[in-house]
């Protein structure tokens, strides 16, 4: 089974920054052209010339993901300039971090239509086309909140779970189209929405109690799991979540030695 990319055509949405463009790089450096997305073109410039360095043939395309006229605009462009996709990574997301006393009507809009309505709609749109060449790998970015919940993310939380259940019956509706629809959801890796909570070091402590893996995601981490996921490698592997978490939604809580022979659990 191969990774490579050649010939093929990635579309990576909310692509300016972040676990965005470190997918674009990864599809280009395997050999895809890619058409990259944001809301405000212009901060698409530096991340375009970053991923045309690699070799790779880039598009910058304005999207909204909130707005359907804007969808279809935007995937009509992309068709307009390479003929095709047949790759889509759905990554355009936002979140609202707020207890959930304090969740705003608006908040929970903004969250839900943005991650989840405007997910679907992409997919939508996107696979029109690919069901024209019956071929393509549709990635819906999710999260460790697909299947687990937590404290002050309501609205995310209600929003990758349904990008969970939303690729399993995208799977079945495009399957004989020759579609394949997965999840990869990264667990906690930093990015703008989250970084300030990584410079509380004692938060890093407690995260990384909880990761078996013992740390947080790297960037690299996803590298791979993403070229699965959008290579012939995965031709039979469709409805699927894969979890990138270092394993902390297995629910383990690390603990030292010491503390294990406290307890009685090390074997003597």
């Amino acid at each position: 089974m191969s990774f490579d990319l050649s010939d093929k055509v990635a579309l990576v949405t909310g692509a300016s920054r972040g676990l965005g463009l470190g997918f674009a790089k990864t599809l280009a450096k395997a050999g895809a052209s890619v058409a990259m997305t944001s809301r405000t073109l212009s901060s698409l410039d530096g991340p375009c010339d970053e991923v045309e360095l690699l070799g790779a043939r880039t598009a910058k395309i304005g999207l909204d993901v909130r707005n359907h006229q804007s969808i279809k605009d935007a995937i009509g462009e992309v068709i307009d300039t390479f003929g095709r996709i047949d790759i889509l990574v759905n990554n355009a997301g936002c979140n609202v971090r707020k207890p959930a006393a304090d969740v705003q009507w608006e908040d929970w809009n903004l969250v839900l239509d943005t991650n989840l309505r405007g997910a679907f709609f992409v997919a939508q749109e996107v696979a029109r086309h690919m069901a024209k060449q019956q071929y393509g790998r549709i990635i819906n970015i999710g999260s460790v909140t697909c299947v687990a919940g937590y404290a002050g993310l309501g609205p995310y939380g209600a929003s990758r779970g349904g990008t969970k259940q939303l690729t399993m019956s995208l799977a079945h509706d495009w399957g004989g189209d020759g579609i394949t629809v997965n999840c990869l959801a990264p667990g906690w890796f930093k990015t703008e929405q989250n970084k300030v909570m990584y410079e509380q070091e004692g938060w890093v402590d407690y995260l990384c109690e909880r990761i078996p893996l013992g740390r947080p995601g790297a960037p690299g981490d996803l590298a791979g799991p993403l070229l699965l996921l959008a290579s012939d490698a995965s031709q039979y592997i469709t409805g699927q979540t894969l979890l990138v978490d270092g394993g902390i939604s297995v629910g383990a809580v690390r603990a030292t030695t010491e503390q294990s022979c406290q307890r009685g659990d090390v074997p003597g």
